[in-house]
C-alpha cells in the first residue's frame, strides 16, 4: 500500500520552497519545482526512517509491529 502526503509548494524569487503538511520538521528549499520535489521526497522518507527507528530505541523489550491501513 502507497502512502500520500501532501506538499505545499511555492515559488519566492529564485528559489521553490515547500514542506509537508502532514509531518511537521519536513520543509526544503530548491532552485526548480522539480529538485523540491524529489527534496521533499528523500527528506520526508529520511524523516519517517528515523521516527520509526526512534520508536523501537524507545519501546520496552517486547513489543508488536502491526500494519494498519487508514
Amino acid at each position: 500500500m502507497q502512502a500520500y502526503y501532501t506538499a505545499q509548494i511555492q515559488h519566492r524569487g529564485e528559489w521553490w520552497i515547500g514542506w509537508i503538511q502532514e509531518v511537521s520538521g519536513v520543509t526544503c528549499q530548491e532552485r526548480t519545482r522539480e529538485e523540491l520535489l524529489e527534496t521533499l521526497k528523500i527528506t520526508l522518507l529520511e524523516v519517517l526512517e528515523y521516527d520509526s527507528q526512534e520508536a523501537v530505541s524507545r519501546a520496552e523489550s517486547e513489543y508488536e509491529e502491526v500494519k494498519i491501513a487508514v
